[in-house]
C-alpha cells in the first residue's frame, strides 16, 4: 500500500494544473454574476449606476459618484469580509479577495453599462474580467501579443471568443492572487510601525479601486446616443 502512495501526490497535483482554468473561469464567472445581478440586500451593478444616475442626474457625474462609492466599499474591511454569499464560491479563498473582486467588477460593469454596453454580451463580460488585469498590464499583454485587443476592442469585437475569456479568467484569477499575497506583505511590515496598523490595507485596496475605475472610465467610451 505504501509503495503506491509515492505516485498518488504528482497524479494530484497534476490534475489540480489541469483544471485550474476550470477553477478560474467558474470563480470568475461567479463573481460576475454577484457583481452584475447582485445578492440580497446588495443591489447589482445596473442598479447602483442607475441610483447614481438619479442622484446626479449627469452620466458624468454619476460615473464619479459610483467610483467614489466603491472606493469607499473597498475600503471598508468588515464589508469584504462579511459579503453574504461568498460562502458559495466554488473555491476556498480569503473573503476579503472574494468582495475586493465583487466591489471592483461591479463598479467596472456600472462604468460599462452607463457608458452604454450590455453587461449580459459575453463579448462585455469577457471585457469587464480582461479590465480586471490593470492597465499597465494590459497594454504589456497587447504590446507582446498576448492579448489580442483592449478591454474596448474585445467588448465590440464581431463575435465572441470564447478561448480569449478562458485565458483572461485565469490570468486574473492568478493576479488577484499576487496581488492580494503583496498587500499582505505590506500589512504585515505596516503592522510593526506604531500608528499605521490595519489602515494601510484599506488603503491599498482603495487604491487599486480607484485606479481600476479611472481605467474603466477611458476604456468604455460613451456609447449612447
Amino acid at each position: 500500500m505504501s509503495a503506491q502512495e509515492p505516485s498518488s501526490t504528482p497524479a494530484t497535483g497534476k490534475t489540480l494544473v489541469q483544471r485550474a482554468p476550470e477553477v478560474a473561469g467558474n470563480w470568475l464567472r461567479q463573481i460576475l454574476e454577484f457583481a452584475i445581478d447582485g445578492y440580497m440586500t446588495i443591489p447589482g451593478a445596473k442598479d447602483a449606476a442607475a441610483r447614481a444616475l438619479q442622484s446626479r442626474g449627469d452620466h458624468e457625474a454619476a460615473l464619479d459618484s459610483l467610483i467614489r462609492q466603491h472606493v469607499g466599499l473597498a475600503g471598508a474591511q468588515g464589508f469584504l469580509t462579511n459579503l453574504g454569499g461568498l460562502i458559495t464560491l466554488p473555491v476556498a479563498l480569503p473573503a476579503n479577495l472574494a468582495g475586493l473582486a465583487i466591489v471592483q467588477m461591479r463598479m467596472i460593469a456600472g462604468i460599462a453599462h452607463l457608458r452604454g454596453y450590455d453587461v449580459n454580451d459575453r463579448r462585455v463580460r469577457s471585457a469587464l474580467t480582461l479590465t480586471m488585469l490593470g492597465e499597465d498590464e494590459v497594454r504589456k499583454r497587447v504590446a507582446s501579443g498576448r492579448l489580442p485587443s483592449t478591454p474596448m476592442g474585445v467588448a465590440t469585437a464581431p463575435v465572441f471568443d470564447p478561448a480569449l475569456e478562458h485565458a483572461v479568467s485565469e490570468r486574473v484569477f492568478g493576479d488577484l492572487g499576487t496581488k492580494m499575497a503583496g498587500k499582505h506583505v505590506v500589512v504585515q511590515v505596516a503592522k510593526r510601525i506604531p500608528l499605521v496598523g490595519g489602515g494601510v490595507g484599506a488603503a491599498a485596496d482603495g487604491y487599486f479601486t480607484y485606479a481600476l475605475g479611472q481605467y474603466a472610465r477611458r476604456e468604455f467610451i460613451r456609447r449612447r446616443g
